[in-house]
């Protein structure tokens, strides 16, 4: 994979993502969560998204089987405030530094399904969960960070002359992802110094914005195969119409806070091959949370080089099927890359 690549192009970042428990039977699923690791590492991924939420498996014991099936790949851990202290966290951080000499980086996640944080008595409003993300965040790098005892007084937080031990080597420090598809999230990003990570739109209605000033990131499914048609037949045999997705779809869209919910429930598309390679069909058949670009290798890495001129320079690809996904996936990349000024 092209992440981190220098020299000709523009240097990026690509991370994949772990597979979820709902999604592989329970004794399949370490060795498929072990498979997919390897193929990215084996494929140069920076990372690979760990989700967490009332549903799925803890991610930090995901992540601990992660780092133990591959040799560079760096867990993206989705860390919901919700669910754990602050100390809770930087402690695992440190923890799996000191063991293993790896890094793992931070999706810090202000939201989540709404069921999910109300089971949880969870009903702070949208823009504050992000004042108390931002906190949080603080807190756990403050704790990384800090060589003397830490201290921190918040609106949401307060910690009072709190050692970390072991100490995390500093060059293993956690790069931190925030959501960046509203500007609550915008907001805590620069706050962060943290990329803000969005569902993107088509490219062309990627509008830059110049006062962000903050590293920008896209959550995105790749598809990609020598031609449009056997691309397109990949990603019809991958995502047939679901009704019952759809109506499940429907009724999340129905109590939902999430601003990129709203922005990509705003188009509708249809199961049959386009022009377009933007695709969200499997988003609108509740199949993945995020949209597709599907098409020959040029046709992506045209897509693919707008994004990047659009200053996106983070990609979060959806969970890959076999290795062929990532070698294609990188084929385009490296095309795409290879045709912006660094």
């Amino acid at each position: 994979m092209v992440s981190g690549m220098v020299g000709r192009g523009v240097n990026i970042r690509v991370y994949t993502t772990s597979p979820q428990t709902k999604d592989v039977p329970a004794a399949d699923y370490a060795e498929r969560v072990a498979a997919v690791a390897r193929w990215s590492d084996e494929a140069g991924c920076h990372g690979i998204l760990v989700y967490t939420d009332n549903g799925i498996a803890d991610p930090w014991l995901v992540a601990q089987l992660i780092i133990q099936s591959t040799q560079a790949l760096s867990p993206l851990v989705a860390v919901q405030p919700v669910y754990m202290a602050p100390y809770a966290v930087a402690k695992m951080v440190a923890t799996l530094g000191y063991l293993h000499g790896r890094r793992v980086d931070l999706n810090m996640v202000a939201g989540g399904f709404r069921k999910d944080l109300l089971s949880l008595a969870d009903d702070t409003p949208h823009d504050d969960r992000y004042v108390r993300l931002v906190e949080y965040a603080q807190v756990v790098r403050g704790l990384l960070t800090s060589n003397k005892p830490f201290s921190f007084e918040g609106k949401y937080y307060r910690v009072v002359n709190a050692r970390l031990e072991p100490r995390l080597d500093e060059r293993l420090l956690p790069g931190f992802l925030v959501s960046g598809s509203s500007p609550a999230g915008m907001v805590a990003a620069r706050a962060l110094g943290a990329t803000a990570v969005k569902y993107p739109q088509p490219p062309l209605q990627e509008v830059p914005d110049p006062g962000a000033v903050v590293a920008a990131g896209i959550r995105v499914g790749v598809i990609a195969r020598p031609t449009d048609d056997e691309a397109w037949e990949v990603a019809h045999d991958r995502f047939p119409a679901d009704r019952l997705g759809q109506l499940t779809h429907a009724v999340a869209m129905s109590v939902t806070d999430s601003e990129w919910h709203r922005q990509l429930s705003a188009r509708k598309d249809s199961e049959q091959a386009s022009a377009d390679p933007y695709w969200l069909w499997p988003f609108q058949n509740y199949q993945t949370f995020c949209p597709y670009l599907v098409g020959s290798h040029d046709r992506v890495a045209g897509e693919l080089r707008l994004y990047l001129e659009g200053g996106f320079r983070t990609f979060v690809l959806d969970v890959p099927r076999s290795p062929d996904d990532l070698h294609h996936a990188n084929l385009a990349f490296e095309r795409a890359r290879t045709t912006v000024a660094a």
